[in-house]
C-alpha cells in the first residue's frame, strides 16, 4: 500500500532573513538527499569503527601533555627531596651516570626486590644521599655502588659541599661519567648521591621523614649490601659476616699495628679453611676486608692465604672503582 505524497513545505532555494549579530550556519535544506553533512559523515564513520582524525590528534596531544607533566612531577619531587635534606646547600654539581656494566661472574643469591625492601614510591626517585670526607674516601661504598649499578638502573651524582675547598679530580669522577639522560629521573630505579663534605664520620640519609641518618662506613655498607642480597638466614653465619666487617673497619683501618697483625693472622687462618671469609660464597665481609687490608698496607706484606684471597677478589671485577685509590 503506497503512501500519499506531500509537497515540500519549503524549497531548497529558500533563503530566510537571518540576523547579522549571530554566527551563520549552512542551510541544511540546501543539501542533496544522497549527501550528508560533515557531522553526519563523522558520526557514520565512528559507527563503522573508524576514528576521526581530529580525535586522534586530540589524543596524541593529551598523551604528550601527560608525559611532560609526569617528567615535571618527577623533577619537582627530586628537588623537593633535596630541599628537605639538611645538605641542600650544594654549590657544585660534578657528574651523574647510569652504569651499564656487564654482570660479574659472581652472583649474589637471594636477590631482594627493591620495592619490597625500601618501599614503592611512584613518581619520586628514591635517592641515597651519602656525606663523606674526601680525606677518607669510602672505598667499600664505591665497590658496592658498582655492584648496585649492575643490578638496578642507578642515577649516580657527585656533589661538592661548600665546606670543602679542594677535591682531587679522581674523587669528582669516582662514580663514572655523566649520563645523557640524567635529567629524566623517572627512567631510574635508584638514586646514589655522594657529597664530598667536611664531616668527622661518614653519614647516609635515605628518607628524612621515616628514617634517621646512618653513621659509619660499616653500617652504610650493610645497608647497601642488603639492597642486592639479604644477610644469611643462619644467625651464626650472619654474625660471622658482621664480625669480619667490624674487624675490617675498626681494627684494620683504624687500629694499631698490633691489632692489624692480629686481624691478618685471623684472616690467614680463616682463608686456609674456606675460599671466602663467610664460607663458600662471596659476601660483604670479603668486600670490606679487601679494601681495608690494602688501605692499611701493601699486599706483599700479608700472609700467603691472604695474598691468594686478594687475587681471587680482584678476579671478580668488583673492585675496579677502588683500585685508583689503593695505589
Amino acid at each position: 500500500m503506497s503512501m500519499y505524497q506531500v509537497k515540500p513545505v519549503c524549497g531548497s532555494l529558500l533563503k530566510p532573513d537571518l540576523p547579522t549579530c549571530m554566527y551563520t550556519l549552512p542551510n541544511i535544506h540546501g543539501q542533496q538527499g544522497n549527501s550528508c553533512t560533515s557531522d553526519l559523515c563523522s558520526e557514520h564513520a565512528l559507527q563503522n569503527g573508524e576514528v576521526d582524525p581530529a580525535v586522534k590528534a586530540l589524543e596524541a596531544r593529551q598523551d604528550e601533555i601527560l608525559r611532560k607533566l609526569y617528567e615535571l612531577k618527577a623533577a619537582v619531587d627530586g628537588l623537593a627531596k633535596t630541599v628537605t635534606t639538611p645538605d641542600a646547600d650544594l654549590d657544585l654539581t660534578v657528574s651523574s651516570s647510569l652504569s651499564s656494566q656487564s654482570p660479574s661472574s659472581t652472583t649474589f643469591t637471594g636477590v631482594t626486590n627493591l620495592d619490597t625492601l625500601i618501599g614503592k614510591d611512584l613518581g619520586a626517585l628514591r635517592d641515597i644521599v651519602i656525606n663523606a670526607n674526601p680525606a677518607q674516601p669510602p672505598l667499600t661504598l664505591l665497590v658496592l655502588h658498582s655492584v648496585l649499578c649492575q643490578r638496578y638502573r642507578v642515577l649516580s651524582t657527585v656533589h661538592v659541599h661548600s665546606s670543602v675547598s679542594n677535591v682531587p679530580p679522581q674523587l669528582l669522577s669516582c662514580l663514572g661519567p655523566r649520563h645523557a639522560d640524567s635529567y629524566a629521573r623517572q627512567m631510574f630505579q635508584l638514586g646514589f648521591t655522594l657529597i664530598w663534605k667536611d664531616v668527622p664520620k661518614l653519614q647516609m640519609k635515605f628518607s628524612v621523614q621515616n628514617m634517621c641518618p646512618i653513621e659509619g662506613e660499616a653500617n652504610v655498607a650493610r645497608f647497601l649490601f642488603k639492597l642486592m642480597s639479604p644477610y644469611p638466614s643462619d644467625a651464626a653465619l650472619a654474625t660471622l659476616v658482621d664480625s669480619w666487617v667490624d674487624m675490617a673497619f675498626f681494627q684494620l683501618a683504624e687500629g694499631s699495628a698490633k691489632e692489624r697483625a692480629a686481624v691478618l693472622r685471623a684472616l690467614n687462618s680463616a682463608l686456609g679453611r674456606s675460599p671466602w671469609l663467610a664460607g663458600q660464597e662471596f659476601s660483604l665481609a670479603d668486600m670490606a676486608c679487601y679494601c681495608c687490608v690494602l688501605q692499611s698496607g701493601p699486599a706483599s706484606s700479608t700472609p700467603s692465604n691472604v695474598q691468594r684471597w686478594l687475587k681471587s677478589c680482584e678476579n671478580l671485577g668488583h673492585f675496579s672503582p677502588a683500585k685508583p685509590f689503593l695505589q
